[in-house]
């Protein structure tokens, strides 16, 4: 069993390093956003030392943070819009005249990991259109062409979803397919509040340790941009961050006790400690994932800014 702090950002892996560790093949650049309050985090990781150090694939790795992603200001879910579009367009150029797939990947009756579903019901979808009327019409002046697709999970339909997404771009000949997915974080403050877009695919359900196959360009044969919200967290990293802040407590009071307490476990990096609290836990909680109690509001809220930053994107209606 793989007993590594589960995550699917690669903003996070890379801060698992000491900060004074020069990541080799790795390059990092921060920026604010145009909008307030959005941090920005390019993780770009250039060769396969890079890869295999930060465990991720070949690629860029763009991050938004913002603080209110999860709360319900209709304003300022416009900006993050905005923002999630302008990062889109610098890893898709020239997109309004190119054919997209959306793919919504994951389950839709379960809310944590609804989020690519209902972003693939919120789209507008024109590939027919298109088809009926082609891109000159009246009926089809300002549309771009956008297809999409649930593919559920492989406990609803006994397929893989890259067997599905493959078959359908073999059919449907697009030229970029997005793939949306909720993802497992290995920060509780990034939960519901972070995005990440790369352009090295997806390998859904990887974040709580249920890999599936790659859907990226190798496994497509066309580019694959992948757009991710964590919305669980396993339950040992709830823990670990615990003792983490104990431990900083304990290391401000001077005492006896606070001393026989670091010396027990005060030497044990973060992976380390991580993997003692999975050893310690109770079978039955090995395997617990924790999401918000308000997930269900959150995820509609989140599903519609993802999908009204594809709409801007790949049509020019106004």
């Amino acid at each position: 069993m793989n007993s590594s702090v589960r995550s699917d950002l690669a903003i996070e892996s890379a801060e698992m390093f000491n900060k004074t560790e020069k990541l080799r093949g790795v390059r990092i650049y921060e920026e604010e956003g145009k909008t307030s309050d959005i941090h920005i985090t390019r993780v770009i990781v250039e060769n396969a030392e890079g890869a295999e150090k930060l465990g991720k694939d070949i690629g860029e790795y763009i991050t938004l943070e913002v603080p209110m992603l999860d709360q319900t200001d209709v304003s300022y879910h416009r900006e993050i819009t905005g923002e999630v579009a302008r990062q889109l367009k610098k890893l898709i150029p020239d997109i309004k005249n190119k054919k997209i797939l959306v793919a919504g990947i994951g389950n839709r009756e379960m809310s944590p990991d609804a989020l690519g579903p209902m972003v693939a019901e919120h789209l507008f979808i024109t590939r027919h259109l298109i088809r009926e009327y082609g891109r000159t019409s009246d009926i089809t002046r300002g549309m771009g062409c956008v297809s999409a697709l649930s593919p559920g999970v492989m406990a609803q339909t006994g397929i893989e979803t890259r067997e599905i997404l493959l078959g359908t771009v073999n059919m449907t000949k697009p030229d970029v397919l997005i793939a949306i997915d909720a993802l497992a974080a290995r920060s509780a403050h990034r939960l519901n509040k972070t995005i990440q877009i790369t352009n090295t695919g997806i390998a859904p359900g990887s974040g709580i340790g249920n890999r599936r196959f790659g859907i990226n360009e190798e496994s497509m044969g066309i580019p694959v941009i992948a757009i991710g919200i964590p919305t669980v967290i396993d339950a040992a990293t709830i823990v670990n961050d615990m003792i983490g802040n104990f431990l900083e407590v304990l290391n401000q009071t001077k005492n006896s006790l606070s001393e026989k307490i670091q010396e027990s476990v005060g030497y044990f990096d973060d992976q380390e400690r991580y993997q003692l609290m999975r050893e310690l836990m109770a079978p039955e909680m090995m395997h617990m994932f924790v999401t918000p109690k308000n997930i269900d509001e959150i995820i509609v809220q989140m599903s519609y800014t993802l999908s009204e930053s594809i709409n801007q994107i790949c049509h020019s209606l106004s």
